[in-house]
C-alpha cells in the first residue's frame, strides 16, 4: 500500500521521536491545525498496544494544551478519521468563532469568508506552536 504518512512527514514537523511525530498541517483556512501521526504503518488505533495508545493520547493531550496556551481558540476539535489515509493519526484543530466553518466541523460547508489579514495573523501565531508543543510533550511523555 502506498501511504502518504509512511512516505512523507505530512506537514512541518514540530516534534518527533522514534514512535510518533507532531506536524503542523498545511491547511489554508486553519493555521495551527496539527496532526499527531504514529510512526509505523498501522491502520487502526485498536491495533496499537495499550502502552502505544496511551503514548499517542498523551501526545494529543500535549498538543491540545500547547494550542490552547498559544492560540487561545474557543474550542479544540479532535478527530481520528483515516478514511482517506488509513494510518493512525489524530487531527488537533483550533477553532475560532469566526473561522470559515464555525460552529460546524471544518469538513462541512463553508459558513463565511475569512479575511487574509486574519489568517495571516493566525499563521504568525501558529509559528509559536513549535516551542510550546515541545515543552508540553516533554512533560506529557516523561
Amino acid at each position: 500500500m502506498d501511504c502518504i504518512f509512511c512516505r512523507e512527514d505530512g506537514g512541518d514537523v514540530l516534534w518527533k521521536d522514534d514512535t510518533l511525530r507532531v506536524v503542523l498541517a498545511d491547511e489554508q483556512d486553519y493555521p495551527g491545525f496539527c496532526r499527531v501521526i504514529w510512526g509505523a504503518h498501522v491502520a487502526e488505533f485498536s491495533d496499537l498496544s495499550a502502552a502505544e495508545r496511551d503514548r499517542v493520547m498523551r501526545a494529543v493531550y500535549a498538543v491540545e494544551r500547547a494550542m490552547r496556551r498559544v492560540l487561545q481558540p474557543v474550542k479544540v476539535n479532535l478527530a481520528s478519521l483515516g478514511n482517506q489515509v488509513p494510518h493512525v493519526h489524530w487531527h488537533v484543530i483550533p477553532r475560532f468563532s469566526n473561522d470559515a466553518h464555525f460552529p460546524l466541523p471544518i469538513w462541512a460547508p463553508r459558513q463565511r469568508t475569512v479575511s487574509e489579514a486574519l489568517l495571516a495573523s493566525r499563521r504568525a501565531q501558529a509559528t509559536l506552536l513549535r516551542d510550546a508543543v515541545r515543552s508540553e510533550i516533554e512533560l506529557a511523555l516523561a
